[in-house]
Formats: structure tokens, C-alpha cells, sequence
């Protein structure tokens, strides 16, 4: 989902800085669904780039080919209803907050350059709020919820399984 950020070009660096990333608003929903359904139909897209350190788009665009299973991830995938309706399986996977913001400033400082007092500011800011108003509210259209993240190794069987057998009632 992280690539349907919504290009600022009008905007300066330092406005886009201040831009609440964590906001549905924050992405072009529409064009993310269009892909989505394009997919579904066994249609190739161009799934944009986007640049973190400069918070734009970059003019090249992904090759994306349809496949039998198309996985997306986002925090706010279940916000939008076209993007949901795109979604044979919809996965909530549920961290703890802790763990979140940990992964959060490792990953902002170590690939994205950013200090630890501003990702720390943007967490309080918007991160925080955004995920209680819009991300902990929309896991009520999951069809799963996996708590514990990547290590819940029954919720992940379970998962694969369904996928299995959508994949074997296509064939059939």
C-alpha cells in the first residue's frame, strides 16, 4: 500500500514533512483499488515508486503481473470499501503498540534517515491517533485476525489453507 502515496510535487520538502502520512487522505485509494480489480481480472499494472527520504513519487513505475494470489499490505487497507471489495481474504495481523514503534524507529532511522525526536514527534502527532481513529477500527471487516504478529504459526496454517483451497476450487 506504501506505494500509493499520493505525489506532492507543489509542495516543498518541508511541507511534505509535516504531511499526516498516516491519514487515509495520504492515499490514492482510487488508484489502488483500480489496480487491485485490474489484477483480479488477470491484468498487468504499473504500481508507482515511491521514495521515502524525499516523500514523492519517483517517474518509473513497478511491473506488476497477475498472479493466482496477489498479497498487499497496509495499515489502512480495510479504510476504503473499494479497496476491501477488491479483497477475497482480508488479514488483520495484531501487534502489540510497543512492538510497533520499535520496528518504527529502527526502520525510520536506519532506511529512511530520519533522528529519533522526529519520528518519535510523528508517532505522538499522527501515528498514534491515526491507528485509534482509522487502523484499530477497521479490523472489524478482517476475516481473520492474527494476533501476535508473524510468529502465530497456527493463524498463518489457517490462512494458507483457505488460499489452498480457493486455489484448488479455481482449478476444479
Amino acid at each position: 500500500m506504501d506505494a500509493y502515496y499520493r505525489d506532492l510535487p507543489h509542495h516543498s520538502m518541508e511541507e511534505r514533512r509535516h504531511v499526516n502520512w498516516d491519514h487515509p487522505d495520504a492515499f490514492d485509494l482510487g488508484l489502488l483499488a483500480e489496480h487491485l480489480t485490474a489484477l483480479s481480472r488477470g491484468e498487468a499494472v504499473a504500481k508507482p515508486i515511491y521514495d521515502f527520504v524525499t516523500h514523492r513519487r519517483k517517474p518509473e513505475a513497478a511491473h506488476v503481473a497477475p498472479a493466482d494470489v496477489v498479497v498487499i499490505d497496509g495499515i489502512l487497507l480495510f479504510v476504503d470499501p473499494r479497496v476491501r471489495d477488491a479483497c477475497a481474504i482480508k488479514v488483520y495481523v495484531d501487534t502489540d503498540a510497543d512492538i510497533r514503534l520499535v520496528r518504527r524507529i529502527r526502520r525510520d532511522m536506519a532506511l529512511r534517515g530520519r533522528p529519533l525526536d522526529e519520528i518519535l514527534d510523528q508517532y505522538v502527532t499522527t501515528v498514534q491517533p491515526m491507528h485509534l481513529q482509522f487502523v484499530e477500527p477497521s479490523k472489524r471487516y478482517a476475516d481473520l485476525i492474527i494476533p501476535h504478529g508473524g510468529e502465530n504459526t497456527v493463524a498463518i496454517d489457517l490462512l494458507l489453507g483457505s488460499i489452498a483451497r480457493r486455489l484448488a476450487g479455481r482449478s476444479g
